[in-house]
């Protein structure tokens, strides 16, 4: 169950990096409501990363992050 709820949760991931590619999706109603989930574990990590990066690597930590919990699960 907790598995599922976390690859659940890794797809809403992927949908939010893919939407910050296409910005005429992002202002959609289920748009909206993906990235304020993804939000939810996103926000903290990108507030202790430098904000000279190139790119956004907070979500690869969150993904790196809950692989390795279902890994100890």
């Amino acid at each position: 169950m907790i598995r599922a709820l976390i690859n659940l949760y890794i797809l809403i991931l992927i949908a939010d990096v893919i939407l910050s590619y296409l910005p005429q999706y992002r202002s959609t109603v289920w748009g909206q409501k993906i990235k304020k989930m993804a939000d939810f574990t996103l926000s903290p990590i990108r507030r202790y990363l430098p904000p000279d990066l190139p790119f956004d690597i907070s979500p690869l930590i969150v993904f790196l992050g809950l692989r390795m919990i279902m890994f100890l699960w």
